[in-house]
């Protein structure tokens, strides 16, 4: 099999494996503690918005490489065995007629990016409002030599 088949099944499994989540987070079978943290992997996994953009450079596609399969990992240690076996085959069922989207969570993503932009922008006011952002001096004038 080419490199490029395996990455796109290992993406495939790994997309299914989420939405299995999904469907485990909604499980009555399933601890709360797991359910709640199942939920939030998922919504960030299908979320359409990353909480770190792509183009940042090797940040951006560090949340994707890392952070959402440790999550999936962990996640799934906390869900019972039978629960996860039945959810993966519904879930490969699903995945194979159409492509889950988080709307919500790209939502929530947006106004975490809305909350920075309006916090910088609050900080830079304060910095120019109190006279400490015109105080930029390339050079002492009044102490230049003679």
């Amino acid at each position: 099999m080419p490199w490029t088949k395996a990455i796109r099944k290992l993406a495939f499994d790994l997309k299914a494996d989420a939405y299995a989540l999904f469907l485990a987070s909604k499980d009555p079978r399933t601890p709360w503690y797991a359910k709640f943290f199942a939920a939030a992997i998922v919504a960030y996994a299908f979320s359409p918005i990353d909480l770190i953009p792509d183009f940042v450079p090797v940040l951006g596609y560090l949340d994707d490489l890392l952070l959402i399969p440790l999550g999936i990992a962990l996640a799934l240690k906390l869900i019972p065995d039978l629960v996860m076996e039945e959810c993966r085959e519904r879930a490969k069922e699903k995945m194979k007629r159409d492509n889950p989207v988080s709307r919500a969570a790209g939502a929530l993503i947006i106004l975490i990016w809305i909350s920075l932009v309006l916090l910088l922008i609050g900080w830079g006011y304060q910095m120019v409002a109190n006279g400490q952002g015109s105080q930029v001096e390339i050079f002492d004038v009044d102490n230049l030599p003679a």
